[in-house]
């Protein structure tokens, strides 16, 4: 396809995302449940060397997005890295790509419904958990078939909450460590408890760093929202130095007051009953600390489910620009939204919803196809960028990522690894059970696609 085609295919989306409400997206869509709850099933794989396994993730998720990145200032198309796959790689890449990362993205939303739900029992434990799951993705779809001006203005403010919290807890935790105003907790948690700072040894880092990998999902938000910024070239090269900068400081900083403030032991568990930020609140002091986490857990959890929303819909207009899904859900509404998309990704949120709720069993087997095609989609990315910059070089580029090709090679065989884990581990085996055949009868599709379409 003619690289000009690209923009051109996706045309019509309403340009009305501005510099700050990138770089806050940016920064939203990678704080989410997986740090405030999932960072305890890290801590209990890693315990205090959980902060290595954040570093290492936060490099992979770096490295991708970078990458993901220098080909959305080029082409800011919808489909962003499934555009991006079937341009310079091929077809299949594009199509398998794009629906598997719809998939995932569904089921994700799915069940950030029903945490948000869940979540909403601490004040209201007399109304069921599928009211609100049910009243909250009405609303989140709603606000997304609206001008994009309505999803950046509430992701801006679901973001900011998180990042407040972040760095109020980050502020908190390292008074009481350093002993600002009171007697000082200091370090001793980090090596001074059995097993040292690498209790489970390097194994417990690499498992701490797949959990590390899914807190870092989303992130690969920004350059979809490329294809609807007002200026892609400047608003994505800014907004990434500044999300690259502060989610490691915001990670690293706060994993290591979790970690020093709390034993690790406390904290860390292969089911979270309770996020262990909300542990160190409680430690600090401060009044209604569980209300308060309670509620900056649910603006992320609220948060995840509308950006999710906004790319499982930027996917489907993508395939169906691109003939891979039908006409209807290409089209866009007066003000420049596809809401076609996203009412029917609205309508298979609220399936995987009922499904996550009914029997958490057959969920677990949809999530296995998420935690998959997370991994699948980001080494997809990388190879494209390969194959992109074999294409174009660095001369012509408006935004390069420093030292290529060697942090795309280390993140390509990071991932590789992970994958590998994830197959070989009892405890994410199941993603390999479910998401190998799902990959297949996508593949499957696309062969018929492609066999119906050359006739």
């Amino acid at each position: 396809m003619d690289e000009d085609a690209i923009i051109e295919r996706e045309a019509g989306l309403s340009k009305a995302l501005t510099r700050r409400q990138i770089t806050m997206i940016g920064l939203g869509s990678a704080i989410g449940t997986g740090l405030f709850m999932g960072s305890g099933i890290a801590i209990g794989y890693a315990g205090p060397a959980v902060i290595v396994s954040y570093a290492i993730a936060a490099f992979i998720a770096v490295v991708m997005v970078l990458s993901l990145s220098e080909m959305a200032v080029m082409h800011p198309a919808a489909g962003s890295f499934g555009v991006y796959a079937e341009t310079y790689l091929n077809p299949w890449a594009g199509f398998t790509v794009r629906y598997m990362y719809w998939f995932a993205q569904v089921i994700a939303i799915g069940g950030e419904a029903v945490a948000a739900g869940t979540y909403m029992t601490y004040w209201y434990p007399g109304v069921q958990v599928w009211i609100w799951s049910l009243a909250f993705a009405v609303i989140l779809v709603f606000v997304n078939s609206r001008s994009v001006k309505n999803f950046g203005t509430f992701e801006y403010w679901f973001a900011f909450i998180k990042v407040t919290a972040i760095v109020g807890f980050i502020v908190l935790g390292g008074a009481a460590i350093f002993g600002v105003g009171q007697p000082a907790v200091g370090f001793h948690n980090l090596t001074g408890l059995p097993g040292g700072f690498m209790p489970h040894g390097p194994r417990g880092v690499w498992m701490g760093v797949i959990m590390g990998i899914f807190s870092f999902a989303g992130i690969e938000l920004i350059a979809v929202a490329a294809a609807e910024a007002k200026d892609p070239k400047g608003a994505i090269p800014a907004a990434l130095r500044s999300m690259a900068l502060r989610l490691g400081l915001f990670y690293l900083l706060a994993l290591t007051v979790v970690v020093s403030f709390v034993p690790w032991m406390d904290t860390g568990a292969k089911v979270v009953a309770q996020s262990p930020f909300v542990r160190v609140f409680a430690h600090t002091g401060v009044p209604y600390a569980a209300g308060i986490m309670n509620f900056v857990v649910l603006s992320a959890a609220l948060s995840s489910m509308n950006a999710n929303v906004y790319m499982a819909a930027r996917m489907l207009f993508s395939l169906s620009r691109g003939t891979y899904a039908p006409k209807l859900l290409g089209k866009l509404s007066p003000a420049g939204a596809p809401t076609a998309a996203v009412v029917t990704s609205g309508g298979f949120i609220v399936l995987a919803a009922a499904v996550s709720m009914l029997t958490p069993l057959a969920y677990n087997y949809l999530f296995g196809v998420a935690l998959f095609a997370l991994i699948f989609v980001w080494m997809v990315i990388l190879v494209s960028h390969f194959a992109f910059r074999r294409h174009h070089g660095a001369a012509e580029l408006p935004v390069r990522m420093p030292f290529f090709p060697a942090p795309q090679i280390v993140g390509l065989v990071l991932l590789a690894g992970i994958l590998v884990t994830m197959g070989l581990d009892p405890d994410f085996r199941l993603s390999w059970i479910v998401g190998v055949p799902v990959l297949a009868l996508t593949s499957a599709a696309y062969l018929l696609w492609k066999r119906r379409h050359t006739q």
